[in-house]
């Protein structure tokens, strides 16, 4: 059974990248053909279509990972593994940004505050998301930096004084797993914060409607809970992509368990395709396009 497993990781992890395959450019394909029959498109169709196809390329650098690295291919070396790297780097940190986007777009649209600071962040809510997505590579840079610094101190790890290589090596790898934590948990805290304040939002919300002798289930409470629960979703499945990452490049030097580490990237590629079908379920027009195609599948050939 155990001589099965890597095998039946390997299924599971072509699974998920079909199915991620799918659901990402379901998404940008729908909102590209609604785009062009409208000649514009939303902000949150825009910051969807950007995340849908980071999560391509995400998936894409997930499966070439794990067919050179995790399987330890003829086509695994320390040169090929720093392209990959850097490749996921990006590939990530675009999307993580993306959906953090997402969270705050979600956030300035629905909720409902009086200060003058949300008032004022609501109106620029477009400028704002703009202003992050562009300034974020001030922490794209320096964490690409210090991962091929670490790269390169694992490709001349044998050369020269070992001893003092092997303390920088330590040194190198210790700031990448320091910067790698820290360029993940900042955009996190900031979803996390989102969802909060949404959470706020909607019991003061839901406060004024039995003052006021209303029903509960009004829009704007439904409204409040699809974006809670896209928020919750991201959130959770984001919890379990972190850790998953955390684990797998911390201990896949030191596991001696190769199964546990492929179980980890398995886990990890739940995250791209389990929130886009999610955000599927709960964007009215994806879910419609969704529906019917089913239809037309279900169509008899006559």
């Amino acid at each position: 059974m155990v001589a099965l497993l890597p095998n039946i990781f390997s299924v599971l992890i072509m699974t998920e990248f079909i199915l991620g395959n799918f659901a990402n450019g379901f998404i940008a394909l729908v909102n590209y053909i609604d785009w062009v029959k409208r000649q514009k498109m939303s902000s949150a169709d825009q910051i969807l279509t950007a995340l849908a196809i980071s999560r391509i390329g995400l998936l894409w650098i997930l499966l070439i990972n794990w067919y050179t690295a995790v399987l330890r291919t003829g086509l695994y070396s320390l040169e090929v593994r720093t392209v990959v790297h850097v490749a996921w780097a990006v590939s990530n940190h675009f999307n993580i940004w993306f959906a953090t986007s997402l969270s705050i777009f979600y956030l300035v649209k629905i909720a409902n505050f009086s200060s003058f600071i949300f008032l004022y962040l609501k109106q620029r809510a477009k400028s704002i998301l703009l202003v992050i997505i562009l300034g974020t590579p001030v922490f794209l840079v320096p964490h690409i930096t210090v991962l091929c610094l670490d790269e390169n101190m694992r490709t001349n790890e044998y050369e020269g004084n070992i001893t003092q290589k092997t303390k920088l090596k330590g040194v190198f790898h210790l700031s990448f797993m320091t910067l790698f934590t820290l360029v993940n948990f900042i955009p996190f805290s900031i979803s996390l914060t989102s969802c909060l304040l949404l959470i706020i939002s909607l019991w003061k919300h839901l406060k004024k409607i039995q003052l006021n002798l209303k029903g509960s289930q009004d829009l704007s409470t439904k409204v409040h809970l699809r974006a809670m629960q896209t928020v919750v979703s991201f959130l959770l499945l984001h919890v379990s992509y972190f850790l998953a990452l955390i684990i797998s490049v911390w201990n896949s030097e030191r596991l001696k368990n190769q199964l546990f580490v492929m179980l980890c990237e398995v886990l990890a590629m739940l995250y791209p395709l389990s929130h886009s079908f999610i955000l599927i379920w709960k964007n009215k027009k994806l879910r419609s396009y969704l529906k019917n195609i089913r239809k037309i599948i279900r169509l008899p050939y006559h």
